[in-house]
């Protein structure tokens, strides 16, 4: 009879540990989508923040003595570009070229060597796993002065 006894107790343990296997497998695969989407987002921010930096350089080197008449949609342009060469869809991220400081016409910021220029790229991060619900917007500003 204990033979019978400890054979049915396998049996039961079989099952029972099936049920625990399932419950943690579930919980490891949320985890590693869960790690899988954070390292997604932190390749996303740093690729926005370094396109705001590389907005900034192309806007302070090609100042006013730039053949180029309109430098805000240059420097839009090439921050989208850089972006698109990233992981970013580049058509969805918002990209804002500022001169704060106050030039001699009242149409436009200062584009003389001396001034600042602020470059904001904003971008809609969603999230790859629809396990967990949750938008974010990340963005990043960058300012230089301009040199040339």
């Amino acid at each position: 009879m204990k033979i019978r006894l400890s054979i049915g107790r396998i049996k039961d343990a079989q099952g029972q540990s099936l049920v625990e296997f399932g419950i943690v497998a579930f919980l490891l695969i949320m985890v590693i989508f869960g790690v899988v989407d954070m390292c997604r987002m932190v390749l996303v921010y740093s690729t926005v923040a370094n396109g705001a930096r590389i907005g900034v350089r192309y806007a302070i080197v090609h100042g006013t003595n730039s053949p180029i008449t309109d430098t805000s949609n240059s420097v839009q342009n090439v921050v989208k570009g850089y972006l698109r060469a990233g992981t970013v869809n580049a058509a969805n991220a918002n990209v804002t070229v500022a001169y704060p400081d106050p030039a001699g016409t009242a149409t436009s910021g200062c584009t003389d060597p001396g001034c600042r220029v602020t470059v904001t790229v904003s971008y809609p991060y969603d999230l790859l796993s629809s396990y967990f619900p949750l938008s974010v917007t990340l963005g990043s500003t960058s300012q230089g002065v301009i040199t040339f």
